[in-house]
């Protein structure tokens, strides 16, 4: 059955309204009496029948409603800087699938790629949109949140008070991001911060360590590019807390 993303729920309906009912109506071509599950980002998964088509709106006669143990239990952002080209949306896609709760695109000294104004608003739509329909292919109820792109000062306010922060870092040579797990709490947010093509400058892993309380971390001998290495942390702290595998 194909998945939408409710925009008005009712007792015993819910209706799809502009892309989710164009979508339904113009590229999937579904009718009257065919099946769709909906969910609202509550975490609720809804079994429908289609029981109306009009110009505005699909209306869903709901069937049964579930609450699907498919999100990750402990909470995992990925602060990325910000990288040129389809990285960020591959980043956003996979991490999506995997179950980040989400990213917050992040300006940085090397970034090559710069994002202000009404340019980054259009970027954010955009990278929303990738989550949402990643969300819906990987049978997530809950999309993650994509971040308006922010300066390292106003990083703080972003996340929930209480995360634990970690900065994967080529200079760490002692503390390996496998043991700096062992000290974390499952139930309380995990950020890491990745850098972009040209890795993070020492004052703003200074100031990660200094302001954010960031444990630095290293990720091994090798260098990473920096959408491997924000797919190989997720996965890493997901399966260290039993989210995955």
């Amino acid at each position: 059955m194909h998945r939408f993303k409710i925009t008005e729920l009712g007792n015993e309906v819910f209706w799809l309204r502009d892309s989710e009912r164009e979508h339904l109506v113009r590229v999937l071509r579904l009718k009257l009496d065919d099946l769709v599950v909906g969910f609202d980002n509550t975490g609720m998964e809804y079994t429908a029948v289609i029981q109306k088509i009009e110009d505005n709106s699909v209306t869903c006669r709901i069937l049964r409603s579930d609450h699907p143990d498919v999100e990750a239990h402990t909470s995992v952002y990925l602060v990325a800087g910000l990288s040129k080209g389809e990285k960020m949306e591959w980043v956003i896609q996979k991490g999506t699938e995997l179950g980040m709760e989400g990213l917050v695109p992040l300006r940085t000294k090397r970034s090559i790629m710069h994002l202000e104004g009404s340019k980054a608003q259009v970027r954010v739509v955009r990278w929303q949109k990738i989550a949402a329909e990643a969300s819906k292919q990987s049978h997530r109820v809950q999309e993650p949140k994509i971040f308006e792109v922010c300066d390292w000062k106003d990083l703080a306010e972003q996340l929930p008070a209480g995360t634990q922060w970690l900065i994967p870092y080529e200079e760490e040579l002692t503390q390996r991001f496998a043991s700096a797990l062992e000290k974390m709490d499952a139930k309380r947010p995990i950020a890491i911060l990745i850098g972009p093509e040209g890795g993070f400058d020492p004052s703003e892993v200074a100031f990660a360590q200094e302001k954010l309380g960031a444990k630095s971390v290293s990720l091994g001998p090798r260098i990473l590019r920096t959408e491997t290495a924000a797919l190989a942390t997720l996965t890493m702290v997901l399966a260290h807390f039993g989210d995955l595998g």
